[in-house]
């Protein structure tokens, strides 16, 4: 189960291979714009700004799974994100988090290794430096809550 053997598309389209992450640490989160929880968009680009000189990065999924909250374009994500919280850790397409046809694979992986899929946006995937998910934490775990940093850590500090 090593989500850096898979491939996806950035928001703008193009094609992405996640083996660009092997060696990183990365946090896997699907992301929405019109949420009660998109606030936390200020506190995973605090992670990323903090922790990329580690090797360590956000990645953001946009879905609109969960309350029809992510409705925008590619280009309306993109401005919304960069605008309102000057996020510039990559984004890619908007995907389908759920269980069922037309699921992301990415999800479809994180969701078989943690036995966890996102019950609402901002669900958190920790994913090791091997591409293996670690660990899974809900849409109420805040960017800077202690457990999040801690296991982020744990993680970079692992060989």
């Amino acid at each position: 189960m090593n989500l850096y053997s898979l491939q996806t598309e950035a928001l703008d389209g193009k094609p992405v291979d996640l083996a660009a992450y092997q060696g990183k640490v990365t946090l896997v989160v699907n992301v929405a714009s019109e949420c009660g929880f998109t606030p936390q968009y200020a506190g995973l680009q605090q992670l990323h700004r903090e922790f990329a000189g580690r090797g360590f990065a956000v990645l953001g999924f946009p879905s609109n799974d969960f309350g029809g909250q992510e409705p925008g374009t590619a280009d309306q994500i993109r401005s919304f994100c960069t605008t309102k919280y000057g996020v510039d850790f990559p984004l890619f397409t908007k995907v389908r988090t759920k269980a069922g046809d037309g699921q992301s694979p990415v999800y479809r992986l994180l969701g078989e290794a943690t036995g966890s899929l996102p019950s609402w946006n901002f669900g958190k995937y920790l994913v090791g430096k091997d591409g293996r998910p670690l660990q899974f934490f809900g849409s109420r775990t805040a960017p800077d809550a202690a457990e999040l940093r801690s296991a982020i850590e744990q993680a970079l500090a692992a060989g």
